[in-house]
């Protein structure tokens, strides 16, 4: 019997264990950071993100600068589900564009052709799971929000008269970007993460065991094959060892242990194992919000859902560079201070005794560039494996970036300022006509402003550091599975392709034992 070792139990990681652990021939050890018992009540809520908040207990919460002297705090999961039990519920596959890019280096598995049966597999549509692309027999239940709302209305229509095309299923292929509603694994109001998915049928399983509160420190390497982990609780060992800690964690548990980039280490007193550019050029949306004051409350309660619909458009035009759309704009139905606090009181444009406008009232929409050009750097800052890692996005240093980000912040702009808008929106809460109007003033507002979508994606590439089967390259029986090996990042969010990737890697683990 092969002992495979799974570190991190996040959407990747819970699936990857619980596929693993279907093969008898297979003893699955999950191990997580985070405690191992059911998601928290508060988190199942999926109108609310209020792990998203910095402090929270399942919350990572990892310093990070966005732009020089641009710091931010990124939430990451740290609890059975990882980021899927925190996150939004935009469950929308990576578009065939970006299967061809990872194809390029990761080989034939990865190329939409063959990777659409296995995205099949891993849903069950609750709309479209009866028509072609779609499966109606997978474990994560998928379902579109209700479309009718006030908010979703007016944003459709606006998009509309923007001259926006309809994008009724973003997970179909053929159909060109436009505005349609979020395929969400938030099902009656319930955010139903990977763990409860995919873990929760599996945990009965003799072959299966899971480890919480257990923070793994360093890989165990001898000779050039990883033979277990060190981790907070004491040693394990393993025939085989698959990091599926995040697109922050697993770069910096392979640098701690001695694989990376050799002129880092080794001026961290870390003993070379092998030269890898772990950590070097990831990518990531960068994003915003454009606040708004609407003209009266809009929060509806009978909502369960904080982002029912999104515009994806290509901010060339005519020109059709980004075909499948480079810009994306995401409706938020709740103010700033629902979605992060569950708070719901007050009126807005109503201020408090120091003149500052309460955010009760305050609705958002996000923006977001899909396909960036720059790329950014993770580093370690000591070798102390409880030292949070050094984060550098360098967001917007490509001026093509920039340009970009302009158009889709006046994209958000004219969507608000449209006939459709005018019965609810009053005014913005910092931008203005002449902000909009003058690219320096935009760029500096942008700047201000700016914040990450969190689909941290290449920090440990296909390529460069393993191949297409996750296989770390120098480094027998250690494989990653989560977004850290993707080349770029996907066209639209990570969560449904780091499920994809965890189904994959235990489908090539699980080869060569796998019956005819």
């Amino acid at each position: 019997m092969t002992h495979t070792l799974v570190v991190g139990a996040g959407a990747a990681g819970s699936a990857l264990a619980a596929r693993l652990s279907e093969d008898p021939l297979h003893q699955v050890t999950l191990i997580e950071d985070g405690a191992a018992e059911p998601t928290p009540q508060e988190l199942l809520d999926g109108a609310t993100l209020p792990a998203a908040v910095p402090g929270h207990f399942a919350n990572w919460g990892y310093a990070a600068e966005l732009m020089q002297d641009v710091p931010h705090t990124v939430p990451r999961g740290r609890l059975l589900g990882g980021s899927s039990a925190i996150n939004g519920g935009y469950f929308i596959r990576a578009r065939p564009s970006d299967f061809t890019r990872w194809a390029e280096v990761g080989g034939a598995e990865w190329s939409y052709e063959r990777a659409l049966p296995l995205l099949q597999s891993l849903e069950h549509d609750i709309d479209f799971g009866d028509q072609p692309g779609h499966g109606a027999r997978g474990p994560v239940r998928v379902a579109r929000p209700d479309q009718t709302g006030v908010l979703t209305t007016a944003f459709y229509r606006a998009a509309c008269e923007l001259g926006f095309s309809v994008e009724p299923d973003k997970n179909a292929t053929g159909v060109a970007p436009g505005v349609g509603p979020v395929p969400s694994n938030i099902i009656d109001g319930v955010r139903v993460n990977m763990a409860k998915a995919y873990l929760e049928p599996a945990r009965d399983r003799p072959n299966l065991r899971v480890l919480g509160d257990t923070r793994v420190l360093r890989l165990r390497l001898t000779a050039g094959r990883v033979t277990g982990v060190e981790t907070s609780t004491g040693d394990i060992s393993a025939d085989e060892v698959v990091l599926c800690a995040g697109s922050v964690a697993t770069p910096q548990l392979l640098m701690l242990s001695g694989i990376g980039p050799a002129e880092h280490l080794t001026d961290l007193g870390i003993p070379v194992v092998t030269d890898l550019p772990v950590g070097q050029g990831f990518s990531d949306h960068p994003n915003l919000t454009v606040d708004w004051i609407p003209t009266r409350p809009l929060l509806d309660e009978r909502e369960r859902f904080a982002f029912p619909a999104a515009l994806n458009f290509d901010s060339s035009g005519p020109a059709a560079e980004h075909p499948e759309g480079d810009i994306e704009v995401l409706l938020s139905v709740k103010s700033a201070s629902a979605l992060f606090t569950g708070k719901t009181k007050g009126t807005p444009g109503d201020e408090d005794e120091a003149g500052t406008a309460k955010r009760a009232g305050e609705m958002q929409l996000f923006v977001a560039l899909q396909q960036p050009r720059g790329r950014g750097r993770l580093s370690l800052a000591s070798a102390d494996p409880l030292a949070q890692p050094r984060i550098e996005y360098r967001y917007l240093e490509d001026s093509a970036d920039v340009a970009r980000m302009r158009i889709a912040v006046r994209a958000a702009a004219d969507l608000l300022r449209s006939q459709a808008f005018a019965p609810l929106f009053r005014r913005f809460a910092s931008l203005d006509a002449v902000c909009l109007a003058d690219d320096e003033l935009l760029d500096a507002w942008i700047r201000s402003h700016l914040g990450t979508a969190i689909h941290l994606s290449g920090s440990a590439p296909m390529g460069p550091v393993v191949d297409g089967a996750g296989r770390v390259h120098g480094i027998e029986g250690l494989r990653v599975a989560d977004t850290s090996l993707l080349p770029t990042v996907p066209s639209r969010g990570t969560f449904n392709t780091a499920v994809f990737i965890g189904e994959l890697i235990a489908r090539q683990i699980r080869a060569p034992h796998a019956n005819p």
